[in-house]
This record gives C-alpha cells, sequence and structure tokens, in this order.
C-alpha cells in the first residue's frame, strides 16, 4: 500500500494565484509539502491510507508499554546513562517542529472562528485540506516518535508515572482512531496540543541545559495542560449538542465518547499532578540523622538536623 500518493493528478490547484483552502483562507507562500495538501485527490489518499492503517496504533502503544517496563527491569541493577546531549538535541527538535505547527494551523483557526463561528470550527472537517490539513498530518504521525520521551526516563533511571506513559499510549490510539475520519473537532485538539507542547518541549531543553528556571513557569504549564483538558471535554458537549439537535456535525457519537473518555482522564490524572505538585506539603522522612524533603520535581533537598 502506497503511503506516498503521486503523479499528475495530485499537483496542487491554483486559481487567480491563491491555493484555496476550503474553510475560505487562501495562501501564496507555502512550503513544498504542504502544497500537496491543496488537492483534494492527495489528502483523500491519506484519509484512505489511514482508514486501512489506523489499527496498527494499538500495536505501536502495546509495544511501547512492554518496551519501557522490560526496559526498567533492566535498568533496574544497571548504572544510569547521562544523556544529558541527547536530551537538549531531542527537546529542542520537538519545540521546533512544535512552534511551526502551532505558527502554521493558528492563521486558519482565527479565520475559521472569526468568519465562521465556534460550531463550524468543531463541526466541520474544512481544516483537513490545505495547510492546517498538511500539519494536522503530521501532528498525527509524530505521536510515534514522541514515545522516544521516555526512553530517556528509563535510561536516566528517573520516576516514570502513570501520567506520562499512559498519556503518550492513548494519544497514538486516539489520534489514528480519529484521522480515519476526518474528525472535524481536530481542528480544536491538533491547536491546543501544538500550542503547549511549543512552550512545553521548549522549557524541557532549557532546563536540559540547566537553565535556572522559575517556579511559576512549571505551574504555568500544567495549568495550560489542564485547560487544555477543559477545552477537549467542552469541544466535545458542543459537538454531542449539535448531534442531538439533528444538526449536521463531522464528529460521532463513537468519537465524542472516547475522546471524553480520554480527555476526562487526563484532566484527572492532571489535576492530581497539580496538587500533589504543587499544593499539597511535601512529605518527610528522617534518616541517618538527616532530614530529607521531597521538592516539586520529586528530588530531595537535604538539611542537616
Amino acid at each position: 500500500m502506497s503511503f506516498e500518493p503521486s503523479g499528475p493528478s495530485y499537483e496542487p490547484i491554483i486559481t487567480n494565484g491563491y491555493y484555496q483552502s476550503k474553510s475560505g483562507l487562501n495562501y501564496t507562500n507555502l512550503f513544498f509539502y504542504e502544497k500537496k495538501f491543496f488537492n483534494q485527490k492527495y489528502v483523500d489518499g491519506k484519509r484512505a491510507w489511514m482508514l486501512n492503517n489506523w489499527h496498527t496504533s494499538f500495536f505501536y502503544a502495546f509495544f511501547y508499554i512492554v518496551i519501557i517496563f522490560a526496559g526498567q527491569a533492566y535498568m533496574k541493577t544497571r548504572e544510569k546513562y547521562d544523556l544529558r546531549k541527547a536530551l537538549i538535541a531531542w527537546n529542542f527538535v520537538l519545540a521546533l517542529f512544535s512552534i511551526m505547527g502551532t505558527i502554521r494551523v493558528w492563521p486558519e483557526f482565527v479565520y475559521t472562528i472569526s468568519n465562521k463561528g465556534i460550531v463550524h470550527s468543531v463541526c466541520s472537517e474544512d481544516y483537513t485540506y490545505g495547510v492546517t490539513g498538511c500539519w494536522s498530518w503530521l501532528f498525527i504521525l509524530s505521536k510515534v516518535p514522541e514515545l522516544v520521551d521516555t526512553a530517556f526516563i528509563v535510561l536516566r533511571k528517573q520516576q516514570l508515572i502513570f501520567l506520562h506513559w499512559y498519556h503518550h499510549a492513548t494519544v497514538l490510539i486516539y489520534c489514528w482512531y480519529s484521522s480515519k475520519d476526518f474528525t472535524g473537532s481536530g481542528r480544536w485538539f491538533v491547536l491546543m496540543n501544538y500550542t503547549v507542547h511549543a512552550v512545553m518541549y521548549s522549557y524541557y531543553g532549557f532546563r536540559a541545559l540547566r537553565f535556572k528556571i522559575p517556579k511559576w513557569v512549571n505551574i504555568a504549564i500544567t495549568s495550560g495542560q489542564i485547560s487544555q483538558m477543559i477545552f477537549g471535554i467542552y469541544i466535545n458537549l458542543i459537538a454531542y449538542s449539535q448531534l442531538k439537535q439533528n444538526r449536521p456535525c463531522d464528529v460521532s457519537y463513537e468519537n465524542i465518547f472516547w475522546s471524553f473518555v480520554m480527555y476526562f482522564s487526563y484532566f484527572v490524572l492532571f489535576f492530581h499532578f497539580f496538587y500533589k505538585a504543587y499544593i499539597a506539603p511535601k512529605p518527610k522522612s528522617k534518616e541517618n540523622g538527616v532530614i530529607k524533603k521531597l521538592n516539586e520535581n520529586g528530588t530531595e533537598t537535604q538539611k542537616d538536623k
């Protein structure tokens, strides 16, 4: 099965010097790969590929979970790896990708909200054709390499929390599952994730460079992640309301259900993480005449008695 359809019939359609998007926002200057997504046949080829292959996301997720826990068992009796330079490079690569995605999807989103309203932004799949369609496709594919995040945690023998691997595995499956239907609400989900990740991976990169970052930045990032989950639930309620009123909406009841379950579970887990990290009193313990106090990053600071 061909992953990349090609040929004369897949060339972008240009009218009056503009690359015309279905949502109404037209472009003149594009990256070479973006141009392909202005051809309906090319976009339909992507959809057909995902329709036949989205189930492989379960394999990726299962393999990912097996590998990380097997890796933890393997590392248990071994010295941790430093990997600081690799971690810096990895985080800044993902930060740059997310920043580019954020820059490219926001104009179409603002245009749609301003001219067609929030319901259209949730219920129309027109964003899948054009620049936003290109970056939505790249976003979907990126959920696989993002799994490498966890390898750094395992190899550096850091604490692997349930939220981390659960989030990676379920986002991958949901994104591939939704893309087979070109779900309308994906316009919101892609934009929110790109925006949050642009900040988050930049933060991780600078932290790996050992920049001293104020605590309020950590709080702001986690707050942004929680806000993303609240908006996700809200978007699903809009889609559900449209379907119940027998109004057209390119989101299925099944997708709304799984999306709601995913976002609600994320909200609970991220809120719990926020409470434990920034609100709850830090646990103290006495060991060998030394008082140890856990800080917000889960590491220990020490004070003599």
